[in-house]
């Protein structure tokens, strides 16, 4: 780390503010007047001194355009940074070695870690991805430096120096909570899921993922000059070779920074505050800016395609994963920005769903019920936004005329007529993208059913913010939820994305993150008692751990999935009688 700074030295001074009387371009000065009255304006406008976060991308060099509220404060939130290269042949990901902007980085140590094949095919066949991990690139310490410059590439004020930290430990220091460095390969005409013998259609993907600023990165601000025109970003392992990010100012946007959503039952409850089980209610939800602006009228929200590819100057966000791929972990989650509700209950029986949704339980109803009393021992109802058939239906139809479907801003949920009685948690979550802030939110709303005790979920795991801290938070990562019993109700099992479960995501990426730095096999780090860890099932096991024994190969096969270990079986139960402990759980 000392060497590194110390060959950053000349690079800081080379990255300072302009010399005081360094002369200015006549283009500039003909525009004098016209920046001290936008000066003037913003003075007058305290919002602008309020930091706010702003998200950072870079796609195969060219820094994606930022429009942002002329003068306002920023802290950097989120950085993407994206290379990537098509190849013909399985070379692994030797393509990036040799072209593309992370070439010159150090692979040493590169390696094939984990693989996965998408569940379901696409037009040439089925996709494998496999996932790259050990470079020196993405292990080592490095730093991102960011500037304003002006019209002429001059550099305004002072840089911000931002501490992505290393791949093997957490520091106190480290800028950001989430911090991942990989490489994926991409191959597309894969015969079966388990044989791409004569693919050749394959891309190869090097990413950077840096996002929720901790608390000493929040304090580090940046307030935009009146003639920044861009921002330069740096990084510290390619210094001489800046990325540039493309800035318009708006003076006057017609909303302000911040996201928020309100819901309201429409259906009012009986006399008592209470729903009867098989009463059918319906909420209405309205998404906000920070300062309480509506950002769509009552009654309606955009349609998919003036979200997607409008205009959509609100900032509203719908699922987008059909064009940005995402894997849970390793690949921009936080990109895929699905707008959904659900209600789960009673909270006395919330527990992981682990009955599988179909893809064609989306492409018919327009609610999903991934857990019913019968089968799994609760009840779950979810809807996306816009309704599954014209969300997923109109990425199937060749017309796609299911995003241009109006879509309301309310949802019906059917509650069952042997609905048990107690507390239901209805929950909606969504994302915004709006002058540069990407923000998450989820707002959860507990109704009574069939009775006006409340009652409350009994927690198997927890305290999460022994490690979830200073900008780690589960009201800042993820969908923006601390309320973790209102998480199953949409994370059921699904036959295109078997690892939706909490439990299995959970083990999933701690244990393939090296910055999770406790003993993986001590369950008490997270786990509150013996009977948490007791029900045995591919799933639960091999969401973590990534072998097993030949005895056990031997008579039930090789393991499939690096999230499940398997396919639909992975969810039952595999024997009540072994494995009721962990070597070393604590518990």
């Amino acid at each position: 780390m000392v060497l590194l700074l110390a060959s950053l030295t000349p690079l800081m001074a080379a990255c300072g503010a302009e010399p005081a009387g360094a002369s200015a371009p006549s283009e500039l000065s003909t525009q004098s007047q016209a920046v001290e009255d936008a000066d003037d304006e913003r003075r007058s406008d305290p919002s602008t001194d309020k930091a706010v976060s702003l998200a950072l991308e870079v796609e195969d060099g060219e820094g994606i355009p930022l429009r942002v509220k002329a003068g306002q404060t920023f802290f950097i939130n989120q950085i993407d940074l994206r290379s990537s290269v098509t190849a013909t042949r399985d070379e692994g990901v030797d393509g990036l070695r040799r072209n593309g902007l992370f070439a010159g980085l150090g692979w040493l140590g590169v390696r094939q870690v984990d693989e996965e094949f998408e569940l379901s095919p696409g037009p040439e066949g089925y996709k494998r991805r496999r996932f790259y991990r050990n470079a020196l690139w993405m292990d080592l310490p490095s730093i991102f430096i960011v500037e304003q410059v002006d019209a002429q590439g001059r550099t305004l004020g002072r840089p911000l120096e931002l501490n992505a930290g290393a791949n093997d430990q957490r520091r106190d220091d480290d800028d950001f909570f989430v911090r991942r460095f990989r490489a994926i390969q991409w191959t597309y005409d894969c015969r079966s899921l388990e044989s791409c013998a004569g693919a050749n259609n394959f891309m190869e993907e090097a990413l950077v993922e840096l996002r929720n600023a901790r608390t000493p990165c929040k304090e580090k601000l940046l307030k935009l000059d009146s003639r920044t025109k861009a921002l330069r970003l740096r990084w510290s392992l390619r210094p001489s070779a800046p990325y540039t990010i493309p800035v318009e100012q708006v003076a006057r946007p017609a909303y302000d920074y911040g996201f928020s959503i309100d819901m309201v039952p429409v259906t009012p409850p009986r006399a008592d505050g209470t729903y009867a089980p098989g009463t059918s209610i319906t909420f209405r939800l309205t998404l906000k800016d920070g300062s309480g602006r509506r950002l769509h009228p009552q009654g309606s929200l955009p349609t998919y395609n003036e979200v997607v590819f409008g205009n959509n100057e609100p900032g509203i966000q719908y699922y987008r994963a059909f064009f940005d791929p995402s894997a849970t972990y390793y690949r921009r989650k936080h990109r895929e920005r699905m707008l959904m509700t659900q209600i789960i209950g009673p909270a006395q029986r919330i527990q992981p769903i682990r009955s599988i949704l179909d893809l064609n339980d989306f492409l018919g109803p327009t609610v999903q019920t991934p857990a019913t009393f019968e089968r799994d021992g609760l009840f779950s109802q979810v809807q996306t936004i816009p309704k599954g058939p014209n969300l997923f239906g109109g990425a199937f139809d060749p017309t796609h005329a299911g995003w241009a479907a109006p879509v309301s801003d309310t949802w019906t949920t059917q509650l069952p007529a042997n609905a048990v009685p107690g507390t239901y948690l209805v929950t909606v979550k969504g994302r915004r993208v709006y002058l540069g802030e990407d923000m998450p939110y989820s707002r959860t709303l507990e109704i009574q059913v069939g009775t006006r005790q409340q009652t409350t979920p009994v927690p198997t795991t927890g305290p999460c913010n022994s490690c979830h801290s200073k900008g780690g938070e589960l009201a800042s990562v993820l969908h923006g939820n601390d309320n973790r019993a209102a998480c199953n109700g949409c994370h059921a099992p699904l036959s295109f994305e078997l690892e939706g479960p909490i439990f299995v995501r959970v083990h999933f990426i701690h244990s393939r993150s090296d910055r999770f730095d406790t003993n993986l096999a001590q369950c008490s780090s997270c786990h509150l008692n013996r009977s948490s860890i007791q029900r045995t099932s591919k799933a639960a096991c091999f969401s973590c751990h990534k072998t097993w024994s030949p005895q056990h190969q031997a008579q039930f096969g090789p393991l499939k999935s690096m999230y499940v270990g398997g396919g639909s079986e992975s969810f039952q139960q595999c024997t009540s009688t072994c494995h009721t402990n962990h070597p070393q759980s604590g518990l």
